[in-house]
């Protein structure tokens, strides 16, 4: 089945639409739900002992059924690697006792040699099979993780989220994750490797005798020290993993804020900070390189070391070596050298690894969540209603402070309550608390009906305009261009070259502060007006509007205030939080807010015959928080008066609006439309020059040949200690034929030649592994500095144009 893609790929470049569709059983939802409900009952379980949860369990529980049939496939797999030196053996004695008569002994060579090429048949096939539904297990484990990451991400409370940063979860979904991809294929033999080096001593007891001990002694040997490198390396990979973290979280952040460093000319600094964080890092990766570098020679060497201990012991205790026993001895420790020095090795490594990222996925799974509640469905219009009674909320269940005290007022249908206070009084908090993302701690919150929300900081995706207001809606001509009047966009639209189906840009780069809020604000209203047919889709019932209207002039302002909030979503309830006092007039209630506490709530009219000024009563909570010595900052002042978000972004946009239409100058189209470039692609060979660069970044010259030298005598006294054997085996008639004087030392020289070329095997494989990775190590480090010196002294178009996530 993937003939055609070659075939495609052949012809010319492949593109997305050319792969194939993701059957309906490896989707992201499925699998992720049929894990995340095992995982639920695992927390149920956990919280009713008072105990922690097992992520552990619920993977065990989700997938064992499956994994089991491929520990079948392992099975046979290893069983057949042991039976085929067998036949090897009786082949080859048949060739040694050779007799043109033996008829009987020419059939059963026939019936060897069959068995043989049946079992090589049978191998690769239960092979490939077991690698290719083991390494289908790792992808689904993979995919279930990450499902549940994102959907985690997505239902953090604010406290939670204090408690974890983006960095971390991008490392646990770009490195942690793919731990099962490579744990799943070697986890079977942690009980096939000890099984089957007990079936081939058994078999070599048979052969060769006692001599065997010597041989399996080293293996023996050999797990208690992998388990130890295990162990010390999964510890040096928790350690690794917390850097990472940092490192992350921090190149985030000075991502992020690059044009504020740019601004500042910090760039050196900031350089040398993550630099620093870098090198901490490195310094745990190079030791685990190295202890990974010590397991890779331990199965270089092993079997070499396996088979000249076994073969001296022989010798040395008078036996006669011959080819039928040394190819039966070798086939055997070959079939097992893979298992026990190479995958049982790794099974540890990966499990090691594999429980550190399960561990550090399931702190993370068991942060607190948003306070989900589910709305009262309502039987009529008349039964939408917001009502909040004696409500307080704490950000921090620590803090002493209440985030919000004693708030009670009721909203029904068709009303519009404004929500006024200085800086930092709770109004944001207040919306919070509705949505769920605030926790309370007393009080009630009573919502009939759906919500839809607009945020104080616009958010728009990297899509065109027209995505950006549907959300994935049937588009509808006539409502669609309702929603483009009622949000004053039209003249704003006009003035780009594919109008509506513009790409904005990540992070709307092409869009000015007040045409995002206005986008925003956009999506809601779509869900608000009726289409043709006069029903709603996605309508909701309860607008909360976060402060829309202060990336906007007064003219723009206006208009949204008018045709949106007033017209648009006459018939549902309305919180609008504002600084605009203007508007206030329009409201049926207003709501007055001052560090969390509720100090005034009416009407317009009840306010104004209570001789209430709102002007002078934000203008003089802020003289109130002026530092009372000059140059000594308040901390209560520094704690609270925090600059609004949406500030920042009416900063950004530089309105000019216009007097008819109310539209800000906008970039010419031709700008706009370069400023999200097609990604780039390579094709074709990865040429020479790249691999040189490579290299080269971790070490000179003189290494890389230092290098290579070592890797040829790596791989020289590897096959010529084979050889040796064989030719000793080969000579074998020259030693021991008669009792003679030379016996002895013919013995000696031959075991001291083997000896010899088993020690440089040993020396040249672990200083070749070492000095790899090394050579590796540094290439990372040092090819991640240059690109983040890059990237430091990119011009700040370069951030507009490129989401953060690229880098």
């Amino acid at each position: 089945w993937l003939n055609p893609l070659f075939i495609t790929g052949h012809k010319r470049k492949l593109e997305e639409d050319d792969m194939y569709k993701v059957l309906p059983e490896d989707s992201s939802e499925k699998l992720g739900e049929e894990l995340q409900w095992y995982w639920d009952k695992e927390v149920q379980k956990a919280k009713k002992r008072g105990k922690m949860p097992h992520l552990t369990k619920a993977i065990i529980l989700c997938y064992w059924k499956s994994y089991l049939v491929l520990g079948v496939f392992t099975m046979i797999e290893e069983t057949l690697k042991i039976i085929q030196p067998i036949f090897l053996g009786k082949i080859i004695s048949y060739f040694e006792n050779y007799d043109v008569s033996d008829e009987v002994a020419l059939n059963f060579a026939y019936c060897y040699a069959a068995a043989l090429s049946v079992c090589t048949l049978i191998l690769a096939i239960m092979h490939h099979l077991y690698f290719y539904h083991v390494q289908r297990a790792g992808m689904k484990l993979r995919v279930a993780m990450c499902h549940m990451i994102y959907r985690k991400a997505l239902r953090l409370s604010n406290v939670a989220m204090a408690k974890t940063t983006t960095g971390q979860i991008v490392n646990l979904l770009s490195n942690d994750v793919n731990k099962f991809d490579q744990v799943t294929i070697f986890l079977h033999f942690l009980w096939a490797g000890p099984l089957q080096a007990v079936a081939v001593t058994v078999l070599l007891w048979m052969e060769i005798g006692p001599s065997c001990l010597a041989g399996m002694a080293v293996l023996i040997i050999l797990l208690p020290v992998q388990t130890c490198i295990g162990r010390l390396f999964s510890s040096l990979r928790s350690k690794t993993a917390a850097l990472t973290d940092v490192r992350i979280r921090t190149m985030n952040e000075v991502i992020s804020g690059m044009k504020i460093i740019k601004m500042y000319a910090w760039e050196t600094s900031f350089a040398e900070l993550v630099n620093g964080l870098r090198r901490k890092e490195i310094a745990m990766v190079m030791k685990s390189s190295y202890l990974r570098g010590l397991n890779l020679a331990s199965f270089f060497v092993a079997s070499k070391i396996t088979v000249f201990m076994t073969f001296m012991a022989y010798v040395l205790l008078g036996n006669v070596i011959s080819a039928s026993r040394v190819f039966v001895a070798v086939s055997l420790y070959g079939a097992v050298r893979l298992t026990v020095t190479l995958f049982f090795p790794s099974a540890v490594e990966r499990v090691s690894e594999a429980v550190i990222s399960i561990r550090r996925i399931k702190n993370f799974l068991i942060l607190d969540e948003v306070s989900h509640f589910t709305p009262q469905l309502h039987d009529n219009d008349e039964n939408i209603v917001l009502h909040v009674q004696d409500l307080t909320c704490y950000w921090d269940k620590s803090s002493e402070t209440p985030a919000l005290q004693q708030l009670s007022f009721t909203v029904r249908r068709g009303e519009l309550l404004a929500v006024i206070g200085p800086v930092g009084a709770g109004k944001s908090s207040l919306l919070s608390a509705v949505l769920g993302e605030l926790p309370k701690a007393k009080g009630m919150i009573n919502v009939t009906g759906r919500i839809a929300y607009v945020s104080q900081q616009p958010w728009v995706f990297s899509g065109t305009v027209r995505s950006n207001i549907l959300f994935d809606k049937e588009y509808e001509r006539e409502k669609y261009e309702k929603v483009l009047k009622v949000c004053a966009l039209k003249k704003d639209l006009e003035l780009l070259a594919d109008g509506d189906l513009t790409v904005i840009g990540d992070r709307g780069a092409t869009l000015s502060g007040g045409q995002k809020a206005r986008v925003n604000l956009a999506r809601l209203v779509h869900f608000a007006i009726p289409n043709i047919y006069g029903a709603v889709y996605q309508d909701a019932d309860i607008y909360l509007l976060d402060d829309p209207l202060s990336a906007v002039d007064a003219e723009v302002g206006r208009h949204l205030f008018e045709k949106c909030i007033c017209q648009a979503l006459h018939q549902k309830i309305s919180v609008l939080v504002t600084h605009q006092l203007q508007y206030l007039r329009a409201a049926s209630q207003i709501l007055i807010l001052k560090d969390g506490k509720m100090v005034g709530k009416g009407t317009y009219s009840e306010f104004l015959r209570s001789g209430i000024d709102f002007a002078s009563l934000l203008k003089k909570d802020e003289e109130v928080e002026q530092p009372s010595v000059p140059g000594t900052p308040n901390l209560k002042s520094a704690r609270s008066r925090t600059f609004s978000e949406s500030s920042v972004w009416s900063q950004d946009s530089s309105v000019h609006s216009q007097k008819d239409g109310a539209v800000e100058q906008q970039p010419p189209a031709e700008s706009a439309l370069a400023a999200v470039p097609e990604e780039s692609r390579s094709e074709g060979k990865i040429s020479f020059k790249v691999y040189r660069k490579y290299f080269t970044a971790g070490a000179n010259c003189f290494v890389i040949f230092i290098l290579l030298v070592f890797n040829i005598l790596a791989q020289v006294a590897y096959v010529l200690q084979d050889w040796w054997l064989s030719y000793w085996a080969n000579h074998q008639e020259k030693l021991n034929v008669t009792v003679n004087g030379n016996n002895g030392a013919n013995k000696t020289f031959y075991l001291g030649i083997y000896a010899g070329l088993t020690v440089a095997t040993i020396l040249f494989g672990i200083i070749r592994s070492l000095l790899v990775f090394q050579v590796l190590v540094k290439s990372g480090q040092n090819l991640h500095n240059k690109m983040f010196q890059c990237i430091l002294k990119a011009p700040v178009l370069f951030f507009d144009r490129n989401p953060i996530g690229k880098f």
